[in-house]
C-alpha cells in the first residue's frame, strides 16, 4: 500500500492528464508521461502514447456532447490514470520509489497545466497579472469588507492655512 503522499501524487497525475487533454500543454505532458511510464522500454512508451491518445479522443467527444457526459468522462479518465500511476509506483522496488516519484513530480511541475484557482467567500482568485487602480476620486479594491463612503472632504479650517 502506498503512503498518502504518493496517492496524492497519483491523483495529481490523473488530474493533469484530464486537464491537459485538448490544450497546448497536452503534447509535452503526453510525451513526458509516456516516457515516465515506459522507463526506458520503447514498446511500453508507445503503448502509453496510444492510451493517452485514446483518453484525449474520448474526452474530446465527451466535451462536444457536453453536460453530464463530459463530467462523467473527466471523472472516469482521471480515476483510470490515477490508478495506473498508483500501480506503477506500487510495482517499483521500494529503494527506487522515491526517485520515480520525484521524476513524476518534476514532469508534472514542468508539463501539467495549472489547476483551477479557488478562494474562500469574498476573496479573489487570479491566475496572471492584476492591476487595480483608482482614478479621479474613485475607489479601487480587490476585496472590500465593509462600507465604502465617498463624500467631499470638509474644507480645512482657515486658521490651518
Amino acid at each position: 500500500m502506498l503512503e498518502q503522499a504518493l496517492v496524492a501524487l497519483a491523483g495529481m497525475g490523473g488530474a493533469a492528464v484530464v486537464q491537459a487533454a485538448g490544450t497546448d500543454a497536452w503534447t509535452g505532458l503526453r510525451q513526458a508521461l509516456a516516457q515516465w511510464f515506459g522507463r526506458g522500454d520503447e514498446e511500453c512508451r508507445r503503448a502509453e502514447l496510444e492510451r493517452l491518445d485514446r483518453t484525449a479522443a474520448e474526452l474530446a467527444v465527451a466535451r462536444e456532447d457536453g453536460g453530464t457526459t463530459s463530467e462523467h468522462a473527466r471523472v472516469g479518465h482521471e480515476a483510470v490514470w490515477r490508478s495506473r500511476i498508483e500501480e506503477l509506483l506500487e510495482g517499483v522496488r521500494e529503494d527506487e520509489r522515491d526517485g520515480v516519484a520525484e521524476a513524476l513530480r518534476g514532469l508534472l511541475r514542468h508539463h501539467a497545466p495549472p489547476g483551477p484557482v479557488t478562494t474562500g467567500t469574498g476573496g479573489i482568485a487570479v491566475q496572471g497579472d492584476v492591476r487595480i487602480r483608482a482614478d479621479r476620486g474613485s475607489v479601487a479594491a480587490g476585496v472590500v469588507n465593509g462600507d465604502v463612503n465617498l463624500s467631499v472632504p470638509p474644507a480645512p479650517d482657515p486658521t490651518q492655512g
